[in-house]
């Protein structure tokens, strides 16, 4: 019955932590359960030649598994227990130094049999009845979810990139100390409101996950996945309280959440003796007094939140919770102030009041509102990594429904987008990444023949390109066939025999509606409502999406957005008496052509010849049907947009100027105007109409 003074260090560490943890037992409550269950496993794994240590510590062990299990408090027995065992691990210590027996444990507490209590931990625990609707005292809590509702879903974005960065790198102690920590964070609160399916299974995944903290179980990637699963189940139930705290309606369906119960209970049973069931073979037993300390650490951290204390006050002074709807009235005032300023500016130009208190005021309102316009819209930013942090999980997924191995990047995380645009662009990076996946990257087997590595590479980055986001997402898989394309195109029947479209005219094919280049149908691909879906979501948030391709190399998309939907760079034009607004980003060019430039062409109409390409021309005048506006094209000017690859010619009478316009819904009546994406207040106080060239040219 002999120890290393190392082992003997540790062993003291841990009776020490062990004894201030049984502190925090009380019976009916389950503080102190989690953190005092996993001391004595790390206990059990250094006893092994210490028989009468094995004997008393695995009996509490035990025990404790059943009320974990049970998801149950401490008992005034078992809370009794834990207090006995702490007073007696010192002295039995110190008499094992002196290389005697300790003395018995003597305590009322383990009046319960110790055999059957091990029976029933060794035996199938059955799966309790979770699988009921959430019950939501709104009355009494409403505020409290509130809170709740907004830290766990901000917990659930750490929750998943955590476990993603667990995927790449199963031993990032830092990610799985924050993935207990806000797995512990949902099951306490979630307990205190009654949540009973959700405080459930979080119990379970906290139990799982002080396995993984305590280098009693490995995480796989099967483990990893069931977590991911669970996280959604949670985030699911998060779902049922947001429409409960919008609506005031309650949950009326049930989340499942016993299957993964069962799956995580599974996939967590380590040996009681300390030997995990997928031990991490190379992990050392701890020598030093360093691993203990990091332990202790880990172990009690989530008591502050337990015992109500506030960690990390300072940072959580630095930023305040604002409910999106102030924000966007916030938005909103500040874009009347812009218009009021405008028109003020307007009305001066008829004052003969040069270096008059009245310019210099002008002036400095002009200044304060450019700083206030700008501090508003940046209350509206929002990183784009959580967005893509979603990619990096459908990425995760689906390569494993494929068989095909990728490594995906993403750069530019922490560039800033407007919410809206993060909101929206959801969807479209949804069916690219699935493209990519199912029709770019090629299978492993497939690589080699090609002479590339067996794993393809993904890469999604995001910058800022003058006043526009730019995504990029790029892979290294076969590139499009622009051949096949076309073939499939005509087969379609939406390129006419005879026609020979340019090669970037082929690539923007896979846009057209009901086109797809998949063999067969499957639950990815297949049924031809992609891409042209991609293309028209990025065109409602008045951008457009560029391809660049090379057969056997790879593809590359290439998004361009506006950093936000509330404000845009436009160009002023007039046509006749009436003014419109296009959107700069689209804007190539604008020319005065000369006759040489146009013609018509039978079936296709107005065109014009644009350094060698043939481009449709629209009369705005005749699309909206405006009076004394310029007929002939060489008197007016022609303004070059490009859509989706697709360039076109619009003539309008003038080119105003070019200025920042504040964005106005048109109503309901006017809605869904072709051609109109909204409307504009002018510093003289006239309605300008903002042009939507995607609708106006395909009209």
């Amino acid at each position: 019955m002999t120890l290393q003074a190392s082992a003997f260090a540790l062993l003291d560490d841990l009776a020490s932590r062990f004894a201030g943890e049984s502190i925090f037992a009380q019976a009916g409550s389950d503080e102190g359960l989690i953190p005092c269950y996993s001391l004595l496993s790390e206990m059990l794994g250094q006893v092994a030649d210490l028989p009468d240590f094995i004997g008393v510590l695995k009996g509490l062990h035990t025990r404790l598994d059943v009320l974990l299990n049970e998801a149950k408090p401490l008992d005034a027995s078992a809370a009794q227990h834990i207090k006995d065992i702490a007073g007696w691990l010192t002295g039995a210590l110190a008499a094992v130094r002196q290389g005697k027996a300790p003395d018995p444990l003597v305590t009322a507490a383990t009046s319960a049999p110790v055999a059957a209590v091990s029976a029933a931990a060794t035996a199938p625990v059955a799966v309790p009845a979770v699988d009921e609707i959430m019950q939501l005292d709104l009355a009494e809590n409403r505020e409290l979810l509130g809170e709740f509702h907004s830290e766990g879903l901000d917990h659930l974005q750490q929750i998943e990139a955590a476990l993603l960065a667990l995927d790449a790198v199963p031993g990032d102690r830092d990610a799985l100390n924050g993935l207990f920590r806000s797995f512990h964070t949902i099951k306490g609160v979630s307990g205190f409101l009654h949540l009973v399916p959700m405080h459930k299974l979080t119990h379970e995944v906290e139990s799982l996950l002080d396995l993984a903290r305590t280098d009693r179980l490995r995480l796989t990637p099967a483990i990893i996945t069931e977590v991911l699963n669970s996280r959604d189940a949670i985030q699911e139930m998060m779902g049922q309280i947001t429409v409960a705290l919008e609506n005031g309606r309650q949950p009326d369906k049930a989340v499942r959440v016993s299957h993964l119960i069962a799956a995580v209970r599974r996939l967590s049973v380590p040996d009681v003796a300390g030997a995990a069931s997928a031990p991490v073979s190379a992990a050392p037993v701890p020598s030093a007094p360093v691993t203990p300390v990091e332990a202790s650490t880990a172990t009690t951290a989530p008591l502050a939140s337990e015992a109500g204390a506030k960690p990390m006050a300072v940072a959580a002074s630095s930023s305040v919770r604002v409910n999106t709807e102030k924000l966007d009235s916030l938005v909103d005032v500040v874009g009347e102030l812009v218009i009021v300023q405008s028109q003020l500016i307007e009305s001066a130009k008829g004052v003969d009041a040069s270096g008059s208190t009245l310019v210099r005021n002008l002036a400095q309102l002009t200044r304060i509102t450019k700083e206030l316009q700008l501090t508003a819209m940046s209350l509206r930013m929002v990183p784009i990594k959580p967005t893509f942090q979603r990619m990096e999980r459908l990425v995760r997924d689906l390569s494993r429904d494929f068989g095909k191995q990728v490594a995906f990047e993403t750069r530019g995380e922490e560039t800033e987008i407007d919410r809206t645009v993060a909101e929206e662009i959801v969807d479209p990076l949804v069916h690219m990444v699935r493209n990519s996946l199912d029709h770019g990257l090629e299978s492993p087997a497939d690589r080699s023949k090609a002479g590339k590595p067996e794993q393809g590479r993904l890469r999604l980055a995001a910058f800022h390109e003058g006043s526009n986001l730019v995504i990029e997402l790029v892979d290294d898989g076969r590139g499009i066939n622009r051949a096949r394309v076309l073939d499939k195109a005509r087969r379609q029947g939406l390129v006419a025999e005879g026609v020979n479209p340019s090669p970037d005219e082929i690539v923007n094919m896979i846009f057209l509606p009901g086109f797809s280049t998949a063999e067969k149908v499957t639950a990815v691909s297949g049924r031809g409502v992609g891409m042209d879906v991609v293309k028209r979501n990025i065109e409602r948030l008045r951008g457009h999406i560029q391809i660049d391709t090379e057969e056997g190399q790879g593809t590359t998309f290439r998004i361009q957005l506006p950093l936000t939907t509330a404000i845009i760079d436009g160009l002023l034009v007039r046509v006749g008496a009436d003014r419109f607004i296009l959107p700069t980003i689209m804007v190539q060019v604008a020319l005065r052509p000369s006759r040489g430039m146009l013609t018509t062409i039978q079936g296709r109409g107005e065109v014009m010849d644009h350094r060698g390409k043939i481009l449709p021309l629209h009369r705005l005048h005749r699309r909206f049907g405006i009076e004394g506006a310029v007929e002939d094209p060489t008197q007016g000017i022609v303004v070059i947009i490009e859509l989706g690859g697709r360039v076109y010619a619009l003539l309008v009478d003038e080119l105003l100027n070019k200025q920042e316009v504040v964005i106005k819904n048109l109503g309901a009546y006017l809605q869904n105007l072709p051609g109109v994406a909204g409307g504009a207040i002018l510093g003289d106080g006239t309605i300008a109409l903002i042009l939507d060239p995607a609708s106006l040219c395909s009209g």
